[in-house]
């Protein structure tokens, strides 16, 4: 499934969400005029192998990687999600909330995928984590908003069919899940961090339902 656009227009200017996308494309853009890629990969990237708990600077690639990414396949998706996604969210929280919630969900992710492979000495970079904590988050406060989407047929074309949020984005984090739990155990040379999505997830989901909950609250306390 693969989403081309909500129904569920935003009801203030998306500023931040345009900026993160620009600062992210920005940086895809020093990645490409980069003498050497895989110098610069491996210098800002997070690897869980050389991450010291107790030292701040091995720390700092768990906000650097956010804006890395791996190739245009992978900017192109994870900001084209953010875009039909990002607006609604940061509607809801305001400016400088949503800022806020996007890196912490990206940190989150990150330190899932340190949690989950400690080990690892492949760099893990990209927007994925802090997407998929907007997707959490959208899943919550938009359960029942329509999403067009592009899904495959049985013989094997595209079609677009238009799927509550709950249905895509719930399939989303099971295929997710399914490839996480999978991928436990296996060596490999690279990929798809996908305990980085599982932890951004769950974190955005946790987190908007605990903020809506006190948002509840303080009015409730107004009245």
């Amino acid at each position: 499934m693969f989403p081309i656009r909500d129904h569920n227009p935003s009801h203030k200017l998306p500023i931040v969400n345009f900026l993160i996308i620009a600062a992210t494309v920005f940086v895809f853009y020093l990645e490409i005029l980069a003498p050497d890629l895989e110098q610069l990969i491996y210098q800002w990237a997070l690897i869980p192998q050389t991450v010291e708990i107790g030292n701040p600077l091995t720390l700092l690639p768990f906000i650097y990687s956010i804006f890395l990414h791996g190739g245009w396949l992978h900017i192109i998706s994870n900001m084209w999600f953010l875009w039909i996604f990002g607006d609604n969210i940061e509607s809801y929280l305001g400016h400088l909330s949503y800022l806020f919630f996007y890196l912490l969900t990206g940190l989150a992710a990150g330190f899932a995928q340190y949690l989950l492979m400690p080990n690892s000495d492949i760099p893990t970079l990209g927007a994925s984590g802090a997407v998929s904590g907007i997707l959490g988050a959208y899943l919550v406060l938009y359960p029942r908003h329509k999403i067009d989407t592009l899904v495959v047929t049985f013989g094997g074309f595209m079609q677009k069919i238009q799927l509550p949020a709950s249905i895509m984005l719930g399939y989303w984090f099971v295929i997710q899940l399914f490839s996480g739990v999978g991928s436990l155990g296996i060596a490999s040379g690279g990929g798809v961090a996908w305990w980085a999505h599982i932890g951004g997830f769950a974190t955005g989901f946790l987190l908007i339902r605990l903020l809506r909950k006190n948002n509840s609250q303080n009015k409730d306390h107004l009245l």
